[in-house]
């Protein structure tokens, strides 16, 4: 596979994604000057690439490792965890801890949000 097939793969699947460059640096840790200049077809890392591809839900090589569907389900849980420990941090501090069935509730109301909410829109912001 040639580095054009590869970043073309690549950006295929970040507009599948709907996710921006700049929250694609931020969630695969990668500088925009650095991610930009992998994008057009400059000498970057191979860590740089992995990064970027693992981010994307690709193998090294471009090819799909997780679905789309499961990719945008595994990042809709993740934030959906995120956002219930920001409220279970507040709850505990109040001496209001949640219990877990609460806690579980939740995680899986910020996730149906994040899937095809008003806030699925979001799901990949950083």
């Amino acid at each position: 596979m040639t580095r054009a097939e590869l970043i073309n793969k690549i950006k295929h699947r970040k507009k599948e994604l709907d996710i921006t460059m700049e929250n694609l640096a931020k969630l695969s840790d990668v500088g925009m000057r650095t991610l930009n200049r992998f994008f057009a077809g400059d000498d970057v890392k191979l860590s740089t690439v992995e990064k970027i591809t693992n981010i994307l839900g690709l193998d090294f090589a471009g090819n799909e490792i997780i679905s789309l569907n499961k990719l945008k389900a595994k990042r809709a849980k993740e934030k959906a965890i995120f956002m219930v420990s920001l409220v279970q941090g507040t709850s505990a501090l109040e001496m209001q801890g949640l219990e877990k069935s609460s806690i579980d509730k939740m995680i899986y109301k910020f996730e149906q949000e994040f899937l095809s909410g008003q806030y699925k829109d979001r799901l990949w912001v950083a």
